[in-house]
This record gives structure tokens, sequence and C-alpha cells, in this order.
């Protein structure tokens, strides 16, 4: 190789490694080795939030990992913004009624359910891992509005236990969904949307929370084409024929937003 080559070689090879060093680094588990992760705890990096989501029927048009997707992203962005926090695997496996008669979600294909004392105790030993390595702060955000109490019902079992051991304790953030049945409504209805269309599960306010987070969780093009509105048979309950990742966006920046304020006042009263 002449020199100017290896000259032009070299500066491209230190440009690459400029850039990788100069790449910030991921806020999830999963993506780092056990000494990094460690390194990270170590450096100040101790509030863990633990993603909850769930794997259930979301009508034709909505695929059936919505609400994992939408966990794992969002844990991601207020973990970026809480700057000091690492995002744990999501919890896909949760209530969704009983297998056997099916009941609720479990009556359309796809859906997966466990009960109620086997997701607790799941959440359980997340969190009995988590205080094991170091993290101070463990943070329960459940997508999904069914089990809302199993998360409070943890999180003030392991405060009891671990009362006269104030190294680690154990939040369910009970806000981050409370917005998606608060403000974030009066949101799409300040911008038009009626309560009918809004709806409780795979309706405008469901879609439109997916396609802000990502796109791909919901069928566009069969949902353009869709001749009336999908029905409760279909497992809709509202009518998303008008919802937008614009009007997603009202949600998950409050949801982001409202979060972080919660977490940093739980952290701080300590």
């Amino acid at each position: 190789m002449s020199l100017p080559l290896a000259r032009f070689a070299g500066a491209a090879l230190l440009a690459l490694a400029l850039d990788a060093t100069a790449a910030p680094a991921s806020v999830y588990l999963e993506d780092m080795t056990s000494p990094e992760l460690a390194a990270r705890v170590a450096a100040g990096a101790t509030t863990v939030l633990v993603p909850i989501g769930g794997t259930e029927q979301n009508g034709p048009y909505m695929v059936l990992g919505k609400h994992n997707v939408r966990a794992r992203v969002l844990a991601g962005e207020i973990a970026k913004a809480l700057g000091n926090a690492i995002v744990a695997p999501v919890i896909a496996y949760v209530p969704e009624g009983a297998v056997h008669p099916p009941t609720a979600h479990m009556k359309f294909a796809g859906t997966l359910s466990v009960p109620v004392p086997v997701f607790e105790g799941v959440l359980e030993g997340a969190a009995r891992s988590l205080k094991q390595h170091g993290f101070r702060d463990v943070i329960f955000l459940g997508d999904h509005g069914g089990y809302q109490a199993s998360e409070s019902r943890v999180a003030d079992k392991l405060d009891r236990e671990w009362a006269g051991d104030r190294g680690c304790r154990v939040h369910a953030l009970l806000e981050y969904y409370r917005v998606t049945e608060t403000s974030y409504l009066d949101a799409l209805k300040a911008h038009g949307a009626t309560p009918a269309e809004i709806g409780v599960h795979a309706g405008l306010a469901d879609t439109a929370l997916s396609l802000a987070v990502d796109p791909g969780l919901v069928r566009t093009d069969a949902l353009a084409k869709a001749t009336g509105k999908p029905g409760e048979d279909q497992g809709v309950h509202g009518d998303p024929r008008r919802a937008t990742a614009e009007l997603g966006r009202l949600g998950t920046q409050r949801i982001v937003d409202a979060s972080v304020a919660a977490i940093k006042a739980a952290v701080e009263k300590r």
C-alpha cells in the first residue's frame, strides 16, 4: 500500500473508532455484557425500569405484541430522560383472562395468559434479582391496565420485607398508565375525537399511541380499506379508523413526562 493510501486508511479507521466511542451507550440491559452493566451501576445508574407488556389480541389491525413494543420503547425514552436508569427486559406474559373456558382476550387467537400468582411471582423474582445486582430503585412500568393492582401488591410486599434495609426500594409507576386514561384522552377530545372513537381497547386512542411508537404495529393499509367500524366481535372497543401518529404523540410525550417526574419524586423520598 502506498503512503497516501495508508494514511487515508488510517484516517478512515480513526474516524470509525471516534464514531463508535461517540455513540451513546444503550439504556437496555439486554444490550450490555455483565461487566458493562456492573460498571454502569457502579457509576451511578442505580434506577432500573421493568417494562411490563402483554401478549393479547388487538383486533384485526394491530399486532399481538403491541404492549411489549410500546413498553420497551417508552421505557427507553424515560430512561434517557432520567440519565441514570437502565431498562430491564420486557415481561410479555401477563394475566389476560381464564384459559379454559376462555374469557376476555383469551377468546381470540394469539392471546397468552398466566395466572395472577405466577405473574406476581415473576415481578417479585425480577425485583429481587435486580436488587442483588446493586440497583437502588426498581420501577414497575406497566402498559396494560389489567395488572396495575399486581404491580402495587408486589412493590408493597417487598418494601415491607426490606423496611430495615433501605438499600433498595420498589415502585409501582401507576402514573405511566394513568396518563392513557386522563390527560391523553382529554388531548384527543380537544383534537376532535369522540369518546365512541377513542374507545377502551384497539380504538382510536390505542391505535394512535401504537402508530406514534412504531407504525409497523398497525396494519395501516387494511385499516384504510375498512368499509365500516370494526365491532366488539372482532376484539375492538372503539373506532381506530381516524387514528394517526400525530394524535398518538399527544400521548407518548405525556407518558414520558409524567413518568420521569413521578420517578424523580419517588427516588427523592428514599
